[in-house]
């Protein structure tokens, strides 16, 4: 057992880390009114754990909060376990964006090293999720990524990557996998609104998305 390894975590210590892990992912400040925000939790639960998180090695609490080399081991094995999961569920199973995203919450606790190999064997080695996020350990090399937003009127893109902002968005992933504004969709801008929001064409169908996700939704240019 390597130094940063336990028999087994708390589900709770798990979940905090991970969400730690994906908020710097998504690069937004990592404090303790985000992390209640992203979890849906009270603050002073939120501060609870922080000082437990702290007595177990696997953070370091100060007005933005950091894994330690413990906490991103662990918050690594959850997120590559739960982003394998989210690939088994919509490849194999069939299972929508947004089913596979909250069942693969659950699976991210119970998978062992052994099923973990073997899905990964079964799924020829993915090195992201269906949303385009990176699986931790894999050989992913991200491409030169963009937000929506700065593809300018007429121009083409390639949808990339949507971030975990967005998957925690009530009805995003729906929305966006009905739209077929998923990974490897080529689409063209033809509109935008002042309000921010962009008209792009995708599979011949016209979908107009708002400023919140086209500032996150990432892509290269087509």
């Amino acid at each position: 057992m390597s130094e940063y390894e336990s028999p087994e975590w708390h589900p709770a210590f798990e979940e905090y880390c991970e969400t730690i892990y994906e908020l710097g992912e998504d690069e937004l400040d990592v404090i303790q009114a985000r992390i209640a925000e992203r979890m849906e939790v009270s603050r002073p639960a939120v501060s609870e754990m922080m000082k437990r998180l702290e007595g177990e090695g696997l953070i370091e609490a100060g007005r933005e909060i950091k894994l330690t080399k413990k906490g991103m081991h662990l918050a690594e094995t959850v997120v590559r376990r739960h982003r394998l999961a989210e690939c088994f569920l919509t490849d194999v199973l069939g299972l929508s964006w947004a089913d596979a995203h909250q069942e693969a919450g659950k699976w991210e606790h119970v998978i062992s090293p052994t099923v973990e190999k073997a899905m990964v064997a079964r799924l020829n080695d993915p090195t992201t999720c269906p949303h385009g996020n990176p699986i931790p350990g894999s050989s992913y090399e991200a491409p030169d990524l963009i937000a929506l937003e700065t593809i300018g009127v007429g121009k083409e893109f390639i949808v990339q990557r949507i971030p975990e902002e967005l998957e925690f968005t009530e009805g995003m992933l729906d929305f966006l996998e009905q739209s077929s504004i998923i990974p490897g969709s080529k689409g063209t801008v033809t509109a935008v609104s002042p309000d921010g929001t962009a008209t792009v064409a995708i599979e011949g169908n016209a979908i107009g998305v708002g400023g919140f996700a086209t500032s996150r939704i990432l892509v290269t240019a087509g």
